[in-house]
């Protein structure tokens, strides 16, 4: 991890929030090539599971909604964590994260457990009391269900299908942590999937089975290693006050085996509370028999930043690279990011800032970025250039060198084996198209 936190801050993926006041614990923000890195992760999950599906439609809800929501949903009485405070030193836990009776950070004496409500309060108006109370959402889940029948209405869809949503959600954690792992602020890619209400139980379970090996394959596209993940049914008794099966997708981080993804079966649960404290109907009337009812849900969750953390790990490699001195190797660190997914697909680099190379390669990336992500870098030599773009995951660098004004070639350098290929500037910009899209 420390490897990791450190080619982060130091090539403008993450850094720590609020750095100049000193910080703040637990606040992360995406530099120039996290924001692209994670712009990619919801773009290709968008274009997969939204505008690649027809039984998918996508909607982008408020972050601040009636307090009455998460009374409905069972927020205001259930979302809650048991919390122990420290005697001496005055530091808060989670109480199912401690062992035994005393402060893992001073083994000072802590206090009886008492149950710690995660959502983040804010006011609506200028009174501070409780009739102005209001909460910044915990998960994006409600949103898709308190609009479900503005979506049916509107959208004409029938069962199943599934609303989708990309965005922010706030929980208070008591003991966030592990880098990027756990936040007060995260970002959620989420689907209410809305299927017919069962008669048995493999009418759910075929639909839950379905998002599962969906789940699955799109880990297998971001890169990550089937030995690394698990798969955990989760019992009664541990599961979310909503849900009648959790399957966790966890994955071996370096501080140990955590959860990465989820997936749920809701049941009808947030459909039936909603309609008994809204008094709105919100059945389903099914236009083949006339019959009306609540849909259940199927609910795969995956989360944008734990996704970005992950593909990071799997990207990160070491390996050695030839110096300039003949025989001579040194420890190249590279990210080998699938090609979709890397933050810069292609680099341009003149051999040196003499003006007919630089002018030359100019133009070549103001040709090459109408279709690809690029950078244009002419400082320091050219090893050092390549170690930089194998450090951010540039999937191919193309040099530009004294030849190239003659023959119209360039020099094109794949990232994962060093090796080159001398390839015409005019068939240039369809090579990269082919391989990149490959």
């Amino acid at each position: 991890m420390d490897k990791i936190i450190s080619l982060c801050k130091r090539r403008g993926f993450i850094f720590p929030g609020s750095e100049i006041y000193g910080g703040m614990a637990n606040s992360w923000d995406y530099g120039p090539l996290g924001v692209e890195l994670k712009n990619n992760i919801k773009k290709e999950w968008w274009r997969r599971f939204v505008q690649g599906r027809p039984d998918v439609v996508g909607i982008d809800t408020a972050l601040i909604m009636n307090p009455k929501v998460w009374e409905a949903s069972g927020h205001v009485s259930n979302f809650s964590d048991p919390l122990v405070e420290c005697k001496k030193c005055h530091q808060r836990f989670r109480a199912d994260h401690v062992d035994g009776k005393k402060c893992p950070e001073c083994e000072g004496a802590l206090t009886d457990p008492r149950q710690f409500n995660m959502m983040f309060k804010t006011f609506i108006g200028p009174a501070e009391d409780q009739a102005n109370t209001a909460y910044f959402r915990p998960e994006t889940a409600q949103g898709m269900f308190v609009n479900f029948k503005n979506v049916l209405d509107t959208s004409r869809k029938r069962l199943p299908f599934g609303i989708a949503q990309i965005g922010k959600a706030f929980r208070n954690e008591i003991t966030p942590g592990n880098y990027i792992f756990r936040t007060r602020e995260f970002e959620q890619m989420e689907i209410e999937y809305f299927i017919p209400q069962p008669e048995k139980d493999e009418d759910w379970e075929k639909y839950f089975n379905m998002w599962l090996d969906e789940m699955k394959q799109w880990l297998r596209d971001l890169g990550v290693s089937d030995k690394k993940l698990h798969y955990k049914d989760i019992p009664d008794g541990e599961r979310a006050h909503y849900s009648k099966r959790t399957v966790d997708v966890e994955y071996d981080f370096p501080f140990g085996q955590r959860e990465l993804y989820g997936l749920a079966y809701r049941a009808d649960f947030d459909l039936k509370n909603h309609s008994e404290y809204s008094n709105a109907d919100l059945q389903y009337t099914d236009p083949e028999t006339g019959k009306k009812y609540l849909p259940h849900v199927i609910e795969p969750t995956w989360g944008v930043d734990r996704s970005l953390l992950v593909a990071i790990l799997e990207a990160y490699h070491e390996d050695n690279a030839p110096t300039s001195d003949k025989g001579e190797t040194e420890t190249r660190v590279v990210l080998k990011f699938p090609k979709w997914l890397a933050p810069v697909k292609v680099a341009i680099l003149p051999l040196s800032k003499k003006d007919e190379l630089s002018g030359e390669a100019k133009k070549l990336f103001e040709d090459l970025s109408k279709n690809f992500v690029c950078e244009y870098d002419e400082t320091q030599s050219i090893g050092k250039r390549y170690r930089r773009q194998d450090e951010i995951g540039t999937p191919y660098c193309v040099t530009v060198d004294f030849d190239s004004l003659e023959d119209k070639k360039v020099t094109v350098r794949d990232r994962d084996t060093m090796e080159q290929e001398r390839i015409s500037i005019d068939e240039l910009k369809e090579y990269l198209r082919e391989k990149i899209n490959s």
